[in-house]
C-alpha cells in the first residue's frame, strides 16, 4: 500500500467512526471539527462527546477547527459534511488543497439547488488534476466504531482510483468492493433515505412487515430508474449502495430517517420531529431532491412521490397509503433502464 498523508473533514457521528477505523490501521491524521468548541472537547476529552459518545480516540486522530491546518500537504482527504454545505466546503478548502489529491465523498445526498450528486459538486469546483471517489455501503457508524464486520463500495471514474481507496481502508473488519461507477453507488446512497422515511412511516402506522417489504422492494425499482435514466448501471442498485444500504436504513433501529418516518406515522409533524435532533435526517432534504428529479426525467415513482407529499404538503399518512394503493403500473420492472 502506497503511503498516504490523510485528513478527515467532518466531525459527525460518521466522520468520527471513520476516523476511528484509519486511526486503528496506524495512519496519524486531522479531523477537521465544524463546532470550535467541539474541536477543543475532543482533544481535552479524547472523545466526540456530541455526535460519536462513548467511544475513546486515540492521539494519532488530531482534533482541528482550521481547515488548512486539516488540509494543507494532504495526498487524500475524506469528506464526511452534509452535502447542503458540501459546495461551500469544497469552496473553503480549494486554495489548500494539493494538486493530485485524491477526494473521496463519504457523504449521502443529492444539493437541492442544483440536484447535483457530490461526484458532480467536486468536478465543478477542482481542478480536474484531481482523482475523485465516493465509499457508501450499509454502515451505521456505531457498529463500525465498535468494530462489527461490515462491508462497503468504493467507486471512482476508474477501477484504479477504487482501487487506491480499497487499500486506504480496508481491514479484517471492513470488506472493500470496488466500482467504476461512482454515480449509481452515490443516487443510491442518497434516495435510499427517502425510501427509509417511507418505510419508517409504515411502521409507525403499524402495518405489519408485508407493507413494510413491499415498500422497500418498490422503492429500489424507483431509485433504479432514476439512476439508469441519468446513466448509471442498473447492477450497482443491487449492490451495497443500493440494496443493502436500503435495507440496512429502512429496517434498523440506529437509523435517523427510519425514526422520522416512525414519528411521521405516528402522527406527529415534520417540526415536532426535528425540534430537538442534533443532526437532521439527510433523507428530508433528499426527499426534495428525489421529487424534482423524478418530475424533471419524468419518470414514475409514486412511494417518493406519495412520501414528498406527507413531509412538505401535509398530507396524511393514511390518504398517501390509500393513494398509493390506487396507482395503476405497468410491469415490475417497467422504466429501468438495462433490464427491460
Amino acid at each position: 500500500m502506497q503511503s498516504e498523508n490523510l485528513a478527515v473533514i467532518g466531525a459527525g457521528a460518521w466522520g468520527t467512526a471513520l476516523a476511528l477505523l484509519l486511526a486503528e490501521k496506524g495512519h496519524a491524521f486531522p479531523l477537521w471539527v465544524y463546532e470550535e468548541d467541539l474541536a477543543e472537547t475532543i482533544q481535552a476529552k479524547r472523545e466526540n462527546t456530541l455526535f460519536l459518545p462513548g467511544f475513546s480516540l486515540p492521539e494519532n486522530i488530531q482534533p482541528t477547527h482550521s481547515l488548512q491546518h486539516a488540509v494543507e500537504g494532504k495526498s487524500a482527504i475524506f469528506l464526511v459534511v452534509p452535502t447542503h454545505v458540501m459546495r461551500a466546503t469544497i469552496k473553503s478548502i480549494r486554495p489548500f488543497l494539493t494538486p493530485d489529491c485524491l477526494i473521496i465523498n463519504a457523504s449521502k445526498g443529492i444539493e437541492n439547488e442544483t440536484l447535483c450528486t457530490v461526484h458532480e459538486i467536486l468536478k465543478q469546483e477542482l481542478d480536474q488534476r484531481h482523482q475523485f471517489a465516493v465509499i457508501s455501503g450499509p454502515t451505521f457508524a456505531k457498529e463500525i466504531a465498535e468494530g462489527h464486520p461490515s462491508a462497503l463500495v468504493a467507486a471512482g471514474d476508474t477501477l484504479e482510483t477504487a482501487e487506491r481507496v480499497k487499500q486506504i481502508i480496508s481491514t479484517p473488519k471492513l470488506k472493500v468492493f470496488t466500482s467504476d461507477d461512482p454515480l449509481g453507488v452515490q443516487i443510491g446512497g442518497a434516495l435510499k433515505n427517502v425510501i427509509a422515511i417511507s418505510t419508517g412511516i409504515c411502521d409507525g402506522l403499524e402495518l405489519g412487515y408485508n407493507p413494510r417489504a413491499a415498500l422497500i422492494s418498490r422503492g429500489l425499482v424507483e431509485i433504479t430508474r432514476i439512476g439508469t435514466q441519468q446513466g448509471a448501471k442498473p447492477q450497482t442498485f443491487l449492490g451495497l449502495s443500493g440494496m443493502g444500504d436500503l435495507v440496512l436504513t429502512c429496517t434498523g433501529d440506529l437509523s435517523r430517517n427510519r425514526n422520522v418516518g416512525i414519528q411521521l406515522g405516528k402522527g406527529h409533524t415534520l417540526e415536532e420531529i426535528t425540534r430537538n435532533m442534533k443532526v437532521v435526517a439527510e433523507g428530508i432534504r433528499t426527499v426534495k431532491s428525489a421529487h424534482e428529479l423524478k418530475n424533471k426525467l419524468n419518470i414514475k415513482a409514486s412511494v417518493i412521490e406519495e412520501t414528498y407529499q406527507i413531509i412538505y404538503e401535509q398530507k396524511s399518512p393514511q390518504q398517501a397509503l390509500a393513494d398509493l394503493m390506487k396507482v395503476e403500473i405497468d410491469t415490475e420492472f417497467s422504466g429501468v433502464r438495462g433490464l427491460v
